[in-house]
């Protein structure tokens, strides 16, 4: 298996997780016209790709022992563990992705995905005090804070563009009304799907601690391998009963563009290889580990970086007035006092 055996590759595997984490959900962006539920299958399937391929490259050459070594040894609670953080996870990641195509990426990641650090702060403080508990909960406040300005700015924009709706004949009296779409559906995924993806990840380090450490190739093929099974049982799930529109066919999928499905195996590989890195850059040596301020400060900064792709790139907040505006990129330089404020806390250890 290679190992980074340096601080600055350490520090670099972060960085391209943080990279990864906040820009694959571009490649839905890049598919207007694809349904979410569709784009997931090949989501799946590109993580499950980018795993075999890392695996057995990175996971093989380097030290004596392999990815395929470290699976034959190891106990099996650990191996369900992982597999657990992948169903755990994919689920998180579908109602993320529905909370996306419903609200967009300047909602949906720092409602969703910040309520998973909140949660995570707090689930892990109490399995394991660490860090000084008055910047950890000043900082999750302050998350709280920008994730309430979030919300706030999506549902005023929502509000300004159901006045502005076009009058559309109501089926029984004929009569023109509105055609309203509520903004609670947006943020309401996008909480449901931050409550689980807070769950996964204590799901991996629970693999940890044993006399055979499960090592992170295995780790990464084992929730790939999560991930792509228990997307057959959930997507039939939300193409019966879909989130938005109507219902549609599983064989929808094979009539999609050559484009389209690249886009979505694009986007999982995207995806897993930030998890692999951030799985590699957890397990170099403690002489030359990033330390847990800067690997989880960077990892966690993905979901900034996600936020200004959908307000520079995607402009999902052209249209509004500058109230919403002011609460949504307001809540930007407020989630990152937050969370500069969490990850310090483990330097200012109360003694």
């Amino acid at each position: 298996m290679t190992i980074p055996t340096t601080y600055m590759a350490a520090l670099l595997l972060c960085i391209l997780s943080m990279l990864c984490w906040g820009s694959w959900a571009n490649t839905m962006k890049l598919a207007p016209k694809w349904r979410f539920e569709l784009y997931y299958f090949d989501y799946a399937f590109g993580v499950m790709l980018a795993a075999i391929l890392i695996c057995f490259t990175f996971g093989t050459y380097g030290s004596e022992i392999t990815f395929q070594d470290n699976l034959t040894i190891i106990r099996l609670r650990p191996v369900g563990f992982a597999l657990a953080a992948g169903i755990v996870f994919n689920l998180a990641n579908m109602l993320l992705v529905a909370a996306i195509a419903v609200a967009g990426m300047a909602v949906a990641f720092p409602v969703g995905i910040g309520l998973a650090l909140v949660l995570g702060v707090v689930v892990s403080y109490f399995m394991r005090p660490q860090g000084n508990p008055s910047f950890l909960f000043l900082g999750m406040s302050v998350v709280l804070l920008a994730i309430g300005l979030a919300a706030l700015a999506y549902k005023l924009l929502q509000d300004e563009r159901n006045k502005r709706q076009p009058l559309a004949p109501a089926p029984e009296t004929k009569r023109k009304q509105p055609v309203r779409v509520s903004a609670w559906k947006g943020l309401v995924l996008s909480v449901v799907a931050g409550v689980l993806m807070g769950s996964f990840y204590p799901l991996i380090e629970m693999t940890r601690g044993y006399e055979i450490e499960m090592g992170p190739y295995a780790i990464l093929i084992v929730f790939a391998a999560g991930v792509l099974g228990s997307t057959f049982l959930f997507n039939i799930f939300f193409i019966t009963l879909p989130i938005q529109g109507k219902p549609v066919q599983v064989t929808a999928y094979f009539k999609g563009t050559v484009k389209q499905h690249l886009l979505g195996l694009v986007g999982g590989m995207i995806w897993c290889t930030g998890l692999a890195a951030n799985l590699v850059a957890s397990s170099v040596p403690p002489d030359v580990h990033v330390g847990p301020a800067v690997s989880y400060g960077l990892g966690q900064g993905a979901v900034m970086i996600s936020t200004l792709w959908g307000l520079l790139a995607w402009k999902e907040f052209s249209d509004s007035q500058e109230k919403s505006r002011l609460f949504i990129w307001l809540s930007v330089p407020i989630f990152i006092v937050g969370l500069t404020l969490i990850s310090v806390a483990p330097l200012y250890v109360r003694k």
